[in-house]
């Protein structure tokens, strides 16, 4: 058996046992939809939170790469990408995304795992490594997160996003997303619905009030070229599932040599914290 048969095999048994959600079969239909103006979205928020315009002659890692859109905004700025992913319909999506706009010399797509301590020693070190929303769903976040940051070059930029540690509130979500992996795709609407019902109908019932129906919808896919409802999805059933406050994020890449550059935070919500380190000479 292959590497990759057997990594497609630990990822069909996981799926199959409930233990894992199927990422790459939902960033298959964001691609169906992706627009030019949901990739020129993605390369803004690149531009924004790297702190440049460019990533000329820069060398790109993108970990858990799912849709393919951040290697694709990643390759459109000017890096040599190389892009890897657990999921094999993750990295059916990414390899799509780059026949369709990239040339394959300088970009590289390969299924792997952040946890495969080996493989990762084996790709050398990287000036970006990006890993957004990613490492809380391994398994194993920080020995992810850990392995991750062994990729960073000494003055290399290392960015993340790990979801944010809201006590009780995410403890009642890890039940929602092992509720909604354990039924059958054909029930798995009793969680989704109403979940989204909870997450989002305050903004919607705000937006009929002043006269703007569906604004926010709209206005999500200006913030990172994403989908709101496949987010939605990814989120109620993004399994396994884990968590941290900012200053564990902080705390456990200082120790590892990182000077922080730049944090977003979630400020007691649900989501992501952003960080951005970088990696001291």
């Amino acid at each position: 058996m292959t590497p990759n048969e057997r990594l497609t095999a630990e990822h069909a048994s996981e799926i199959q046992s409930g233990e894992r959600f199927e990422f790459g079969k939902n960033w298959g239909l964001f691609l169906e939809n992706l627009t030019n103006e949901g990739i020129h979205r993605a390369e803004e928020s690149l531009r924004e939170m790297l702190g440049g315009d460019s990533l000329d002659g820069k060398t790109f890692l993108d970990i858990g790469s799912g849709s393919g859109l951040f290697s694709l905004a990643a390759r459109r700025l000017g890096a040599k990408v190389h892009s890897l992913d657990y999921d094999p319909q993750s990295v059916a999506c990414t390899l799509e995304l780059r026949r369709r706009y990239s040339d394959p010399s300088e970009w590289t797509v390969e299924q792997a795992s952040v946890l495969d301590d080996r493989h990762m020693a084996s790709l050398g070190e990287f000036d970006v490594v990006y890993s957004w929303g990613v490492l809380h769903h391994t398994g194993s976040m920080w020995q992810a997160i850990h392995n991750a940051a062994l990729t960073v070059k000494p003055g290399g930029l290392f960015f993340i996003a790990i979801y944010n540690d809201q006590g009780r509130k995410s403890r009642q979500w890890l039940a929602v997303k092992k509720a909604y992996n354990g039924l059958p795709p054909g029930l798995r609407f009793l969680v989704l619905w109403p979940a989204f019902v909870q997450l989002w109908w305050k903004r919607l019932f705000k937006d009929a009030l002043v006269g703007k129906p569906l604004r926010s919808f709209r206005e999500y896919k200006a913030l990172r070229g994403m989908s709101l409802w496949h987010d939605v999805v990814d989120w109620v059933g993004g399994y396994p599932f884990e968590v941290a406050k900012p200053e564990e994020i902080f705390d456990f890449c200082r120790s590892r040599g990182f000077q922080l550059v730049r944090m977003t935070t979630q400020a007691g919500n649900l989501g992501c914290n952003e960080f951005v380190f970088v990696m001291q000479a």
